[in-house]
């Protein structure tokens, strides 16, 4: 049930760096959809921050951690009052469930309409 992009001729990614993507060929690629533009691929800062956080403790956010309050305070600290709850979800799909049930919750319909 999985689309492969670039069907007629694909891609095989190998490696990346920076905001640019490899196939097994050397060929380079931008990379414009994997959600990496605000940092990049192997960028060193975000390596070494997970490497010391993967050392201590490698989960998700559905267990308590002093970290998660921490960030949200941060986070929060920069918005304005209204927007003053976190919500941590793993993926983007999450994140759209999560979207779709509170708007079910907050309008009280269960109708939606998308666009493909």
């Amino acid at each position: 049930s999985c689309k492969v992009f670039y069907a007629k001729d694909p891609l095989k990614i190998v490696r990346a760096q920076g905001q640019y993507m490899f196939d097994e060929k050397g060929e380079k690629y931008l990379d414009c959809i994997n959600n990496v533009a605000h940092v990049g691929h192997s960028h060193p800062y975000v390596i070494k921050a997970a490497t010391k956080q993967m050392e201590l403790l490698n989960t998700n956010s559905r267990f308590l951690h002093d970290n998660l309050v921490q960030y949200a305070q941060r986070l929060t600290a920069t918005l304005p009052e209204k927007l003053s709850v976190c919500y941590f979800v793993n993926s983007g799909s999450e994140a759209n469930d999560l979207a779709l049930r509170l708007a079910r919750q907050y309008c009280g319909h269960q109708d939606v309409i998308t666009l493909e």
